[in-house]
Order: C-alpha cells, then structure tokens, then sequence
C-alpha cells in the first residue's frame, strides 16, 4: 500500500455502550471492544454506558470525541422503537462511511442470514476522528471491531486527516 493512504500514528479509543438496562459489571460487548483495543495497541481514554436516549447519546459522543480519535458505539442500531444510536450520531458526522454499514451487512449475513438487514450499523468522520455505530451483540461488536475497524482505522484517520 501507498505510504500516503496511511500514516503510522497513536489511536486513542473510546467506547460507548447504548442500552438502559447494562452496567459496568454486565457490559460484555463494551468490555469486548475494550480488549480488541487493547490487543491492537489501542488505549480506550473513554468508556461510557448511556441509555436510549438521543441527547444523552449526542452529549456523550461529544466528550469522547475530545479525548479520542476512534469512538465506538454499540447497541441501539436497530428498528425497536427506543432505538435511537443513529438518530444521535447521524447529525455529528461530516462524511459517512457509506461502506461500513455495507460490508458490516453482508458479513453478518454470512453469519445470521437475512436478519442482518435489521442492523442500521453506520460509521463517520467528525472533526477528522472516525465514529462506528454497531449492534450492541457480542457477536456483532467481534465481527465489527477485528474485521473491519482494527484494520481500517490507521488508513480511515490518515485520509480524514489530509
């Protein structure tokens, strides 16, 4: 690959975990990010549990992207009526990620089939730092986090950058 397209560099994580009834004790899917991070070499300078709720979401997506340059979120992707994760996200992003959600989809479904279609994962640039929207399973944040955004994120943050 071009040296240009990516540029060695510190990442800080942060992770937010979107759900009215987990706490830091029964978070496994915010614990799972945390330790992919980790194993990847990156520091999670942010972790957070909020409810469903858009601005509690907004104002926590605002902290994190203080102190990080990839913020995870997780849960509250789907079509249940107190999903609201996009809703919250959406309006922060400068550039969408139109491919995340794209690829995050088509590898679910060779995993659950044609009920990847409920997930609304997404993913974005704002203020040159990259944010991920994604299902709140364990399954959903493992396929998520090693597959696509540990790979991507040195290469995502680079052309963000420019």
């Amino acid at each position: 690959m071009n040296p240009d397209h990516v540029k060695a560099r510190t990442i800080r994580g942060a992770v937010i975990t979107v759900s009215s009834s987990r706490t830091k004790e029964t978070d496994q899917s915010g614990e799972t990010i945390i330790r992919l991070f980790e194993q990847a070499g990156i520091d999670t300078s942010h972790y957070a549990i909020v409810p469903d709720k858009i601005d509690a979401i907004r104002n926590e997506v605002i902290k994190a992207l203080e102190c990080a340059e990839c913020v995870v979120l997780n849960g509250g992707t789907g079509l249940t009526h107190d999903d609201c994760t996009i809703e919250a996200v959406v309006p922060l992003l400068d550039k969408k990620i139109e491919g995340f959600g794209e690829i995050f989809r088509m590898l679910s479904f060779q995993g659950i089939g044609s009920a990847a279609m409920l997930s609304r994962a997404v993913a974005g640039i704002s203020g040159g730092r990259a944010v991920f929207c994604i299902p709140g399973s364990t399954g959903a944040v493992k396929l998520a986090t090693s597959a696509l955004i540990i790979p991507e994120i040195m290469h995502i943050l680079t052309h963000a950058n420019k």
